[in-house]
């Protein structure tokens, strides 16, 4: 159905495709699979009309095509979902599914009867239950990725690219796509499955492309391969996943919350010690994110109590919107929340704030072109990873995760999950938001469950599991939660 030959696209001086090849077949699902910077975003973006490629051709059902727009794509047949959703956040729902949509006939006037009886269909099948007429921009970064998907549904397409599509869906929405995902296939519909998520990967895709360094390096079979072997064909080495490592006894409270009653939280209570990782699960929807917004000052607090010994740090779930300044560059975002450190009547030394920098990125393995480049050229992964090195240079005695390793490749996922423990290890009172119940299980001492707002669950790693976490934050009964 689809064929890239020789792609190749460069930004500068970085070549992002350097000679990319991969094909599609009818029906199937294909993994598009590779470390941060390998390139696979950006051949997703060219195959889908919104980035244009510097070389190369691509042929649809054996004719080469000219893909120079979004519009174009779409009269081929082919949508995508990105990984940093492309929503216009003060459009409602509605709004966003059909404009430029060439299946809703626009007319003179908007017709907002006949715009909510096209999109409420496809709103269900993605599982986003909102009125068609709420804002994007007041959905959580979850049912966003819902509404994404519900755009592309609407659209018809033969060719589906999703980027990353479960990033920050927790595990019933995910089962939800994988169900969707299905129907397509017996549809006919032909999907290109970007993740990192390897359990994924061996779950739903037929086939599997790995890009490594912007170069295709292999195709292979899911049938007929590992998880080991797709992980060191992408990093060109073996990679050791660490298991649970050991903490010492928790120190004193760090923080204390109770009662804590916002416009979405009602009455949470918890504890976090110094040394402690406390992870926090819940739904879509659930309060995890303004949770952390009300500790951090972001959300008004209506009742309750907030006690903090020390400095407070959030990592938010947006990275784009809420944590980096894209047209800044890389060492300009990591350095802005500690410019005192390294300026001098105004002036910001700049040899100080590389020295600085330098050795939290190379901790992080960031990878980057230049630390001059601007930080929207970066992928997502390495886009986070500029995030968390400006935290750990602020350094505070409280640090909010909010899903930190959405869109972070198996290597890079180690190197973060390492900077946790080596910071409970020093003492650091962490708060962790995870959709993937088995790095909540990896990393947290203890984990409390958040349903519509309120803690509906507490469990000791011990005593934790995923089927528990899952029924206590679907509200089952049966939870063998411990009582509130």
């Amino acid at each position: 159905m689809l064929q890239a030959r020789d792609i190749r696209k460069h930004y500068g001086g970085v070549h992002a495709l350097k000679g990319a090849n991969f094909d599609l077949r009818p029906g199937e699902v294909h993994a598009l699979v590779g470390e941060n910077g390998a390139g696979k975003s950006t051949l997703a973006r060219i195959l889908a009309g919104s980035t244009r490629a510097d070389g190369g051709s691509i042929l649809r059902d054996g004719r080469e095509v000219r893909i120079a727009s979004p519009l174009d794509a779409q009269r081929l047949g082919i949508g995508i979902i990105y990984q940093e959703l492309d929503l216009f956040p003060n459009l409602t729902a509605g709004e966003n599914i059909v404009a430029g949509n060439l299946r809703f006939r626009e007319g003179a006037m908007v017709r907002f009867g006949e715009m909510e009886r096209f999109c409420r269909p496809f709103l269900a099948q993605a599982g986003l239950s909102c009125p068609v007429d709420t804002p994007a921009g007041e959905l959580s970064i979850g049912q966003q990725q819902m509404l994404a998907i519900a755009r592309a549904l609407s659209m018809d397409a033969r060719i589906l690219l999703m980027d990353e599509p479960t990033s920050s869906l927790f595990d019933d929405a995910a089962e939800r796509l994988f169900e969707l995902i299905a129907g397509l296939k017996m549809r006919g519909v032909s999907i290109v499955y970007v993740s990192h998520k390897m359990d994924e990967i061996f779950r739903i895709a037929d086939r599997a492309t790995v890009l490594r360094d912007g170069e295709t390096v292999g195709t292979v079979e899911i049938a007929a391969t590992s998880v080991e072997s797709i992980i060191r064909t992408m990093v060109g080495r073996d990679v050791t996943i660490a298991q649970r490592a050991g903490r010492g006894p928790a120190g004193e409270v760090a923080l204390e919350v109770d009662g804590l009653t916002t416009a979405k939280l009602r009455g949470v209570s918890f504890t976090v010690h110094r040394g402690e990782v406390l992870g926090i699960a819940g739904l879509v929807g659930s309060g995890r994110s303004e949770l952390g917004a009300a500790l951090a000052g972001l959300d008004r607090v209506v009742s309750g109590a907030i006690r903090a010994r020390g400095g407070f740090g959030l990592v938010p779930e947006d990275r784009r919107v809420e944590g980096l300044m894209m047209r800044m560059s890389v060492l300009e975002n990591g350095t802005i929340a500690v410019l005192p450190r390294v300026s001098r009547a105004g002036f910001v030394a700049r040899t100080a704030e590389r020295r600085m920098l330098d050795p939290v990125a190379a901790g992080l393995a960031l990878n980057c072109p230049s630390m001059d480049a601007p930080v929207s050229q970066l992928s997502g992964g390495n886009q986070q990873k500029v995030l968390l090195a400006r935290w750990l240079l602020v350094n505070p005695d409280i640090l909010f995760l909010d899903d930190p390793t959405r869109g972070i490749d198996v290597g890079a996922k180690q190197d973060i999950y390492r900077m946790v423990e080596e910071l409970a290890r020093a003492g650091k009172a962490i708060l962790l938001v995870s959709s993937e119940l088995p790095e909540l299980l990896r990393l947290s001492d203890r984990i409390v469950v958040l349903h519509e707002g309120r803690v509906a669950a507490r469990y000791d790693a011990e005593e934790a599991t995923q089927e528990r976490i899952m029924a206590a934050a679907t509200a089952a009964s049966g939870t063998g939660a411990r009582p509130q």
